[in-house]
Formats: structure tokens, sequence, C-alpha cells
């Protein structure tokens, strides 16, 4: 599975919302994306899951697919970041819930145990530490039917530790999923890989976390040694 963006800009009401963008995003495979904080990085992010139409530019799935069930767009401001005066239990609940799962306060107990996060259950969202937060709603995002790839919307608008959101976003590369980390905040300098840039065509590729199984090798010819 990957996703491209090919030279993508978007414009608003207000003038232009993304520069002409490039950018993949491919399974088994971890993308950092380095822009300014504002808007752009959501509109990046919004325009890889189908949900804003480029100005120019193209955005495609390979194998081809429904875009906006193939990506899953992780706490992105204004948008899919839930509300802060909710508890966990209820954003996981709701989180389950559009994915089709179980979504019961026992399943929701249940789910938040199987995280290591059941004593947070009744905290203020807000009042989680950054950290969990990302891991939690990454998890909640990768649970939805259908889904492959996950956009982490500026994780690093909550914290500093770089750590927190690489680590979160390597294992779900580890497992397979195509993700992105739009980063904002943090120095290029700091960042784990060398990013993707916002208004630049030509990137560096996707790192690998996983080695994908090989192609089968195709049966001997008859008469062939084995």
């Amino acid at each position: 599975m990957q996703v491209r963006a090919d030279r993508v800009s978007l414009k608003g009401p207000h003038g232009p919302l993304l520069p002409p963008t490039s950018v993949t995003v491919e399974e088994a495979c971890l993308t950092v994306v380095h822009g300014e904080p504002g808007v752009g990085i959501t509109a990046l992010a919004l325009a890889l899951a189908g949900r804003l139409r480029p100005t120019t530019g193209t955005v495609t799935a390979d194998p081809s697919g429904d875009l906006r069930r193939l990506v899953a767009v992780v706490d992105a401001p204004g948008v899919s970041e839930p509300d802060e005066a909710l508890s966990l239990r209820v954003v996981a609940g709701e989180e389950l819930a559009l994915a089709h799962r179980p979504s019961g306060k026992e399943a929701v107990t249940a789910w938040l145990t199987a995280q290591d996060a059941a004593p947070y259950a009744d905290s203020r969202f807000e009042s989680l530490e950054p950290a969990l937060r990302t891991r939690l709603l990454t998890a909640l995002a990768a649970e939805r039917d259908g889904v492959r790839v996950l956009v982490l919307d500026a994780p690093d608008r909550h914290t500093s530790d770089v750590t927190s959101w690489t680590k979160v976003a390597e294992e779900h590369a580890a497992r397979g999923f195509a993700v992105a980390v739009l980063a904002t905040t943090t120095p290029e300098s700091a960042l784990p890989y060398p990013p993707a840039r916002i208004g630049s065509a030509e990137q560096p590729d996707p790192v690998r976390l996983v080695r994908l199984p090989e192609p089968e090798t195709a049966e001997l010819a008859e008469g062939d040694p084995a």
C-alpha cells in the first residue's frame, strides 16, 4: 500500500494553504514531514486522506482504493482532535464506535486495560501526558476497519520529547501500516529521520521499519533441478 501526493497545492478563501508539495507514504515505512505551524500541515493531512480536493496536483493510492477509508488522520487540530473536557473513557468509546468496534462500558474498560491505560479512564483528556495521548489516539485510529495509513498531525505541538511520538510511529510502521508524522515545532536537526519538506517536490524516501515478505519463488519448471 502506498499513498502519494504529487505536487499537491491547496488554496483557501483567504489565500494559499499549502504550496505544491510531493510526499509518499508507504506500508511498513515511516515518513516524517516538516513544515511551519499553521493550517498548511493539516491541509496536507486532509488531502492525503481524501478529505480536501487539491487545487493542483493529485493524491493517489496504489493499489487504488477509497482514501477516506484507507487513511486516518490522528489528532488534527480543529478536525479530529478530541474535546479536551471529555474523559478518556468517553473519547475511547467514541473512537471505538467510529471504528465499528464494541464500545460499551465493559468493552472500553477492556480496551484501555489492554493498552495499560485503565487507571486514566476517568481523567479529563486534557490532563493526559502527551506520550499517552498520542499512543492511545494512534491505536484507536488503527482499530478502524480498512485503515492502512496513519497520519499523525503535529504530535510535537504537545511536547518537545521527540521520542514520545517517534516510538509510536515506528511501532505502527513495524506492524505494516504506512505512517506519516507531520511535525511543526520540532527543529529539523532534532527530527529522527531526514524529513520531507512542505513546498518541495524532491523528497527523501520513506524509512522502512520492517522487511516485507519476498515474493514467492516461481514454481520450478518441469525438469528443472529442485
